[in-house]
């Protein structure tokens, strides 16, 4: 990643997660070297551009914990539509579909 804006890094990050797959917040700033700033991902996808996949993006227990950014059906249907399972604001199987970019990339 780059050595630049931390919101540019975490938008590069998100932007590589694969359709159907899905990181954490604080997977994402674990990638980045910022071990601990779960939330600091957070504020910069309720600022993210349109082309960064944000809904892909869960809670460190497979929570759709940013529906706020979407509307509250918005992130759900996003993550259908890409064959994922969500029950009660979780996703199903959450281990399943869990991508690391530690290990990833």
């Amino acid at each position: 990643m780059s050595s630049g804006d931390f919101f540019q890094d975490v938008f590069e990050i998100v932007r590589l997660i694969p359709n159907g797959r899905v990181s954490t917040y604080g997977a994402i700033a674990n990638a980045l070297g910022k071990i601990g700033a779960a939330r600091q991902v957070g504020y910069a996808l309720n600022n993210c551009p349109s082309d960064v996949p944000a809904h892909r993006v869960l809670n460190r227990k497979g929570v759709l914990s940013g529906k706020h950014f979407f509307g509250e059906e918005r992130m759900k249907e996003l993550l259908e539509l890409e064959g994922l399972k969500v029950e009660n604001d979780v996703l199903v199987n959450f281990e399943k579909y869990f991508w690391d970019p530690s290990n990833e990339l």
